[in-house]
């Protein structure tokens, strides 16, 4: 049997991959919540961002806490296309989750459905990056753990979701989000202790690639994505601003209007042509006043 060690650098990479999932979260929550003011194509883009950044946190946080995984007695690598599978399925399968959200009228059934379909996207990352380990020996699970970390997962999503639909300020988005994060990185480790490794030594060699050379595509791919995103959803104005914009507009002074006939030269020459006993247009006859 072939010891687990979960932190090989210490607390680095828990809290390293903590902070990613809170990123992934925030994001993901503030597309949404900007989605639910949005219709058409403005609603299905926001979506569309929101599974993205929700997946791709959630992916990042699990390879980022994979980084100090090791096993005693055998070198790891990683199949790199099911590694990058498990981070499209994470996306497709978030996806189906805030888009029950974001178009369904019954917000009780969206919810359920929306938060179970999300936790199983998060379960099925983990699980799917996990079969794209590769190791000298054979991986078992406790069949119980990995039960129990589904539901952390399906109870995760769904007060994420419950948050977006229920919530609308910055501040509850960030704490709903340091809560996502805690409960995705609860789910990750109650699945990591659910297995075990039976080593076979072995003097073969392991196909695929080391965790560290996942770094910097990591770093370099999700991370300016991320950034990129967090620069257009904080620029992005809410419904509650874009509301408040309108009314400034449509609250322009008679004095406003005066000087915008001044400046309107079509405006003065309709004038000049009714002549100056002409009545202005809308005001009574003067053929009443005798």
């Amino acid at each position: 049997m072939g010891h687990l060690d979960h932190a090989t650098f210490g607390w680095l990479t828990p809290l390293l991959s903590y902070a990613m999932a809170c990123i992934g979260a925030a994001l993901g929550l503030s597309c949404t919540v900007r989605a639910l003011d949005a219709t058409g194509r403005s609603r299905r883009n926001w979506l569309i961002t929101a599974a993205s950044a929700i997946g791709s946190g959630i992916w990042t946080m699990h390879f980022v806490a994979m980084l100090g995984f090791g096993v005693y007695g055998t070198d790891i690598r990683y199949n790199v296309p099911l590694t990058f599978l498990s981070l499209l399925g994470a996306m497709v399968v978030v996806g189906g989750g805030v888009f029950a959200v974001g178009y369904s009228r019954d917000r009780t059934r969206a919810l359920l459905l929306g938060g179970f379909a999300t936790g199983l996207g998060v379960a099925s990352m983990h699980y799917l990056g996990m079969a794209a380990l590769r190791l000298h020996g054979t991986i078992h699970y406790d069949p119980l753990r990995v039960v129990l970390s589904v539901v952390i997962a399906v109870i995760a999503a769904t007060a994420a979701l419950w948050a977006a639909l229920n919530i609308r300020s910055t501040r509850a988005v960030a704490l709903a989000s340091l809560v996502m994060g805690a409960a995705v990185s609860s789910m990750h480790y109650t699945g990591m202790l659910a297995v075990t490794v039976q080593v076979t030594p072995s003097g073969g060699t392991l196909h695929g690639a080391t965790a560290m050379q996942f770094i910097f595509p990591l770093a370099v791919g999700l991370g300016s994505y991320l950034f990129l995103t967090s620069a257009f959803v904080a620029l992005s104005p809410t419904a509650p601003e874009r509301a408040a914009y309108v009314h400034a507009e449509g609250a322009r002074t008679p004095a406003d209007g005066a000087a915008a006939v001044g400046r309107d030269p079509d405006l003065r020459s309709r004038r000049t042509a009714r002549g100056p006993g002409t009545p202005p247009v809308g005001t009574g006859s003067p053929a009443g006043i005798r």
